[in-house]
């Protein structure tokens, strides 16, 4: 089964990265959008001369890149949605083995795994291995899940993600899209992906600031879909 595959790649000063992530992208997805999140850099021009469509969201948050991304998509929409990050720690060409789960009818959605066995070495920091373990273990418990990343490599059907009306606009993107994926049922799966460093500095896990605010974002999201059900 072949899929019309959109990628949006929220990106923020990603020029030294952006060109390597879309010129390892499948020929074959029918577009890639960059979501330009306010850079001050050259992001906007390399991702245009290397053939992606690029919006413009000076509003910094990923969940805003994100929702604008998909609502350039509601004209068009295609059959699956790929998220992908700009920074080159994914390895955009491992995208077939992430929608296949969704092609052969087992999925709706996935995430890409970053298991250790998988990741170069020092490509997650100390918290982002805390926190990732932390969500997935209270969502294990509190809600039955099985996930074991929340990794931002991930694909879904369209129709799932406009069923999950997504709201988060900053740091919580991620787990309130798993979190919904398992309040409504959705069936899902994970695939283990390759991860390495990225080129950069993190916006998020590089500084405590942002550490902060991601696990508060997080544990937020998690406990709140937790109390809304009792």
């Amino acid at each position: 089964m072949k899929l019309s595959i959109a990628v949006i790649i929220p990106a923020l000063n990603e020029e030294k990265s952006i060109a390597q992530v879309l010129q390892e992208i499948p020929k074959d997805v029918r577009e890639v959008i960059v979501v330009d999140n306010g850079s001050t850099d050259q992001t906007t021009e390399v991702a245009q001369n290397h053939g992606a469509t690029v919006l413009q969201e000076p509003q910094k948050g990923y969940g805003y890149a994100c929702l604008k991304g998909l609502a350039y998509l509601e004209e068009n929409p295609p059959e699956v949605v790929v998220f992908l990050d700009g920074d080159y720690s994914d390895y955009p060409e491992d995208l077939p083995s992430l929608v296949a789960p969704i092609a052969s009818g087992e999925a709706n959605f996935v995430v890409g795994a970053r298991r250790a066995s998988h990741r170069a070495a020092g490509s997650l920091t100390p918290q982002q291995i805390f926190g990732n373990a932390l969500a997935c273990w209270l969502m294990k418990h509190l809600y039955g899940g099985r996930f074991t990343d929340l990794g931002p490599f991930r694909a879904i059907r369209w129709d799932s993600l406009q069923f999950l009306k997504m709201e988060d606009k900053t740091y919580g993107w991620t787990v309130e899209m798993q979190l919904k994926i398992l309040r409504y049922k959705i069936p899902y799966q994970e695939v283990p992906v390759r991860y390495r460093q990225r080129i950069g500095v993190s916006k998020v896990s590089g500084t405590l600031k942002g550490s902060i605010f991601a696990g508060v974002k997080i544990l937020g999201w998690v406990f709140k879909y937790y109390f809304k059900d009792k």
